[in-house]
């Protein structure tokens, strides 16, 4: 995998080499009792590398400021290899082209720099063909880094198109994927399941003048069973839908129905239930609202499974620190965790939804607690 930020370390860097190369270069042109760099020349040029390090955000401004300085530093008889640093501006005019697509702004730096080349060595040469030579100057100046400019524009277009298809090609087998998911559980288990719901009406249907207590389970049997069809049907149309994070996999209007059903379900296996709901639960987006609905089920499943009955169950939902809090208090049998991957499941949701999840033993009693972020607040705040 590439390193996307170790890349644009590099560029960085790459942006003060100039103003490292630049004194190295004007001490190199130094020769005592011979020729020494004007003063002027030291100020231009040191000047030249501070203005290109903010060529990363204003590109154009740089290239403009980098042509008028190049202008008198031409026409400076510069020695060896300090007369480099005016063609600074063309790595400027490379920049500017490499970065945009606009012509207007590509036209613009193109005629600064044609302009600072050709007020710089107008009158430079001696010889008759002095005019001539300037133009061809002046066009292998321009020309050249315009052409450098263009082609790493069109690499840069080539890696990025690269880069989509890579994504779009990954997209499209994550949801075949899901789509092929989908299809397993719509042919395996939505199928089962159904054939189990159809069986256990057909034997309420039978025993319907027995016993009522057997009429009231399968009730409450094929009730349960219809609820985890419901729920894998939510998944199908989840998994279907390339856009998770927009899918309703609860609908809003379902949560407090589902918490207030799962709540009956408990005080129907013999416990007493002490139930505050103090908020809207509606304000919460699509994962938060099945995360809140899965751990309260799994935390009233387990207080059926391990709880005792004579102590009362205190449950409870309200708002805090801007998100969802969830706490459930129950009287255990046993000061262990439950086995099994219910809590470790619980625990995953929630640090999936960006929440936090504690289970422990306190005194006599096991208690859940469990925070969600409200993230359709947080938007609203920010």
């Amino acid at each position: 995998m590439i390193d996307i930020r170790a890349r644009r370390d590099w560029r960085g860097l790459l942006r003060w080499l100039p103003l490292v190369l630049i004194p190295v270069l004007l001490l190199a042109s130094t020769y005592p009792d011979q020729y020494r760099v004007p003063p002027h020349y030291w100020v231009l040029a040191m000047t030249a590398g501070v203005v290109f390090l903010a060529g990363s955000r204003w590109p154009l401004a740089v290239s403009l400021a980098l042509s008028a300085l190049a202008v008198p530093m031409l026409r400076t008889d510069a020695w060896g290899v300090s007369g480099l640093v005016p063609y600074l501006g063309a790595v400027a005019l490379v920049d500017v082209v490499a970065r945009t697509h606009r012509w207007q702004t590509v036209a613009v730096a193109t005629v600064g720099w044609a302009a600072a080349v050709a007020l710089g060595r107008v009158g430079v040469h001696d010889n008759s063909i002095g005019r001539a030579s300037t133009l061809v100057e002046a066009a292998a100046y321009v020309g050249l880094p315009l052409l450098l400019g263009l082609y790493l524009r069109g690499q840069r277009d080539l890696a990025e198109n690269l880069r989509i298809r890579a994504v779009e090609a990954q997209a499209r087998t994550r949801l075949d994927e899901r789509a092929a998911l989908a299809r397993e559980l719509h042919d395996v288990v939505a199928h089962h399941m159904a054939s189990i719901i159809l069986r256990i009406s057909v034997a309420g249907h039978v025993v319907r003048e027995a016993d009522p207590r057997v009429v009231t389970v399968l009730d409450d049997v094929r009730g349960t069973a219809a609820d985890a069809l419901a729920d894998i049907r939510r998944l199908l149309a989840a998994l279907r839908d390339p856009a998770l994070g927009t899918v309703a996999l609860v609908e809003t209007d379902a949560v407090e129905t589902e918490i207030t059903a799962a709540l009956t379900r408990v005080r129907a296996a013999g416990f007493t239930v002490e139930a505050t709901v103090e908020t809207q639960l509606d304000r919460l987006d699509a994962i938060s609202r099945l995360t809140l609905l899965r751990l309260v089920q799994e935390s009233l499943t387990n207080v059926m499974k391990h709880a005792d009955r004579g102590v009362p169950v205190r449950f409870r939902v309200h708002r805090r620190d801007g998100g969802i809090a969830l706490e459930v208090v129950n009287g255990r049998r046993e000061t262990v965790a439950p086995s099994g991957h219910g809590v470790v499941g619980m625990r995953e949701r929630a640090e999936l939804a960006g929440g936090t999840l504690t289970v422990g033993a306190e005194e006599r009693t096991w208690v859940v607690r469990a925070w969600l972020p409200d993230s359709t607040r947080a938007e609203e705040l920010s």
